[in-house]
């Protein structure tokens, strides 16, 4: 065996492959062997027959800590998140030193939402090898799910400290400072991702990079980066089966989102609306059941809904192909907890890209995406992966039966002042940039009176955001933040503000919905990618287009003018209120009408 060890060192898997064979025709119980040839199978893309000849090593030696460990991983890439979790925890229990084991328990924890047991096993990892980079990037992320962002951050700057190209804990160091408002150090760190993505590594998260000032064309490669990287080569795709005239089609929508979520708050009513003559529609969930008013309605919208949430990617490719799914609709691309695995699978003829990201994929397992004219415009098809499928008014859903709470909040309840000129951004922190924030200490400045009512999502933020209107001539004070409450609340309590402030590179996306439903005008800056356009789709398709500005100059220009003249606002708020019940965004029916339409000329082409 000494000398298979020492051929698979040197990167001779063949020649390794072929004297594990050897020593096992002389001695077939020989747990090394096994598991060497395994791992020799894994290496030359043979995962499938790597677990088995793993499972042999195991079945030799039950406490053969690496090979649990390893069988674990290959469990961990089918998505088969218990029994790999099984695995960890009998190589653990077999090894106690095995720092790696203890990192890779805590990865499968967090993946199945085991936040407190995720950051045990990292902290292990740790206590066993204190300079282990990925450890402490992977207990940053579990803390900061778990809404401890101080300490999520310190793991983080760890992580770089011990390995300074480390991009993985860069991209979300740079997200987490982000969502904190902490804005020291993030040129910088911007600057070193893009270099990286240019360069070809597949190490960015292609959704944090939307987050960040990026072009699309720097979008589109992130994401062709990752996908090549981190997704299986997609088979070919299937053939449509032949469908008899007048057959229905077969719609499947895949999310994690089916629950108190801003996905189901847009996306209910359709699914109520589709046309039941022409479509089967099923929905498949791999998130977890919040047990909320919304995914109970969801669950009853879709013709049938399937719960994924324990399955492997390839069970639910393979629940989705039973099913005969003509379109599959992925909801989430690249967002927080997303499967695109499952894609890659290619388990339907037709997959599209649709709402829940807003960019490519960069894989050619997807289809098309759903998107308008407004968003993407026709020329920028070379950005995509994708071939771009435009809706007419605004792509994004929405639902004109969502529940406003029908107590509106004082001012006082909020922590506003009673008189005053009220400006607000509810977007998640993470889209404020300093550049943005200039404009609006800019504003607070020449509105006398006037307050900035904003999230609080992330507890470090207020004190960071405070820090940084003091810096720039604004008392701390004229700085509110609102906490989280539930949706008809939070739509109530647009009527106590007078102007909702877009950001700029990521715009409001449902929450600029939100602001229009709530009665809040709303101003936009449309920028460059995707992301930078969606609250101009929003306004146009309100009828409000004159909220739209080209540069941030305009923008600035547009929302004094509006807080100097509070009437022009109030103006504005009126004709909202009037155009709402007939305005092209609100008009569920014809949107889902036409959402059908672009469904069947995805067919057809």
């Amino acid at each position: 065996m000494s000398q298979a060890v020492q051929a698979f060192q040197a990167g001779r898997l063949p020649e390794a492959a072929e004297l594990c064979q050897r020593a096992l025709q002389a001695d077939p119980r020989q747990p090394r062997a096994w598991h060497l040839l395994g791992v020799v199978a894994h290496l030359s893309g043979h995962s499938r027959k790597a677990a088995e000849l793993i499972r042999q090593a195991i079945a030799l030696d039950q406490d053969f800590a690496v090979a649990h460990n390893d069988l674990g991983n290959l469990l961990m890439a089918e998505g088969r998140l218990r029994e790999a979790a099984s695995c960890y925890r009998r190589a653990v229990q077999s090894s106690p030193g095995l720092a790696e084991a203890h990192n890779n328990l805590g990865n499968a924890c967090q993946m199945e939402g085991a936040l407190e047991e995720a950051v045990a096993g990292y902290r292990q990892a740790i206590a066993l090898r204190p300079d282990y980079p990925e450890a402490h990037r992977n207990l940053a992320s579990a803390l900061r799910r778990s809404g401890r962002p101080r300490e999520s951050l310190a793991a983080l700057e760890t992580a770089v400290a011990l390995a300074p190209e480390f991009t993985e804990a860069l991209a979300l160091l740079a997200h987490e400072k982000r969502d904190a408002c902490a804005w020291d150090g993030l040129d910088r760190l911007t600057a070193r991702l893009v270099e990286a993505v240019e360069s070809g590594s597949a190490a960015v998260n292609p959704f944090i990079f939307l987050c960040l000032e990026t072009s699309q064309a720097q979008q589109f490669r992130c994401a062709t980066n990752w996908s090549k990287h981190h997704l299986p080569v997609p088979p070919a795709s299937p053939k449509p089966a032949p469908r008899p005239r007048g057959e229905r089609l077969t719609l499947g929508y895949l999310s994690a989102d089916f629950q108190d979520h801003a996905t189901a708050h847009l996306i209910s009513e359709v699914m109520e609306l589709h046309d039941r003559s022409r479509f089967r529609v099923i929905g498949y969930s791999y998130g977890p059941d919040d047990g909320s008013a919304a995914r109970r309605r969801l669950a009853g919208a879709f013709d049938r809904f399937v719960d994924l949430e324990a399955a492997s990617f390839a069970e639910s490719a393979g629940r989705i192909r039973e099913d005969r799914v003509d379109i599959l609709v992925d909801l989430k691309g690249y967002t927080s907890g997303a499967r695109p695995q499952i894609l890659a699978l290619r388990p339907a003829p037709v997959q599209v890209n649709y709402m829940g990201y807003p960019g490519t994929m960069g894989t050619s397992a997807v289809d098309f995406i759903l998107v308008d004219s407004s968003v993407v415009p026709p020329d920028r098809q070379p950005f995509f992966s994708e071939k771009l499928v435009h809706l007419p008014d605004c792509y994004l859903a929405t639902d004109r039966t969502r529940p406003i709470a029908p107590r509106v909040p004082s001012r006082a309840e909020c922590g506003l002042p009673e008189p005053g000129f009220v400006f607000c951004c509810f977007n998640s922190l993470h889209k404020i940039t300093p550049a943005i924030f200039d404009i609006w200490m800019r504003l607070l400045g020449a509105v006398e009176g006037s307050v900035l009512w904003l999230l609080e999502s992330n507890p470090l933020a207020p004190g960071n955001l405070r820090r940084e209107a003091e810096a720039r001539g604004i008392g701390a004070g004229r700085l509110v933040f609102a906490p989280a409450v539930p949706n008809p609340d939070h739509l109530a309590r647009f009527a106590v503000a007078d102007l909702f402030l877009d950001t700029l590179p990521y715009n409001a996306h449902t929450v600029a919905v939100d602001a229009l439903w709530g009665g809040c005008p709303l101003v936009s800056c449309a920028g460059d990618a995707f992301p930078a356009r969606v609250a101009a789709s929003v306004l146009r398709a309100a009828g409000l287009p004159e909220l739209v500005t080209g540069s941030p100059a305009e923008y600035e220009a547009l929302a004094l003018r509006l807080g100097r003249h509070p009437e022009h606002c109030r103006s504005v708020r009126g004709r909202l209120r009037e155009s709402r019940p007939a305005c092209a965004l609100f008009d569920t029916p014809r949107f889902t009408r036409h959402l059908e339409a672009a469904y069947d000329a995805m067919w057809r082409r």
